[in-house]
């Protein structure tokens, strides 16, 4: 709950961008993705521009447009990967979805 209230009160905010890092990594399986589905709703409604900084590759693909990889320190942007599959994404099946498996294939080889 504290992270929802986190996530509202920095919406509440009106922002123009919104940076969150790792900002549901602590969290149980179940609560991630429903604050997964809280987000994408969010964002649905303001189309705010969110730089989302996870390790999680499936997190990446559900949440976000583009998925930077990031060298080690100094950090560089050694690959871009537009994310495809069409919004409104259902993240209960995104792994289902087409294209779902060759991006994350193509984003894992970029982190080698």
């Amino acid at each position: 709950m504290r992270k929802r209230a986190s996530l509202v009160r920095t919406l509440a905010y009106d922002p123009p961008v919104i940076l969150m890092d790792e900002p549901f990594g602590a969290l149980d399986a179940q609560t991630r993705m429903q604050l997964h589905a809280d987000l994408l709703r969010l964002w649905n409604l303001k189309r705010k521009t969110i730089v989302f900084v996870t390790h999680d590759i499936a997190e990446a693909i559900a949440l976000g447009d583009r998925v930077l990889v990031l060298s080690r320190a100094p950090a560089k942007v050694i690959a871009e990967h537009r994310v495809e599959i069409p919004r409104p994404r259902d993240i209960d099946h995104l792994v289902a979805a087409p294209g779902f498996a060759a991006l994350f294939e193509r984003i894992r080889q970029a982190l080698a």
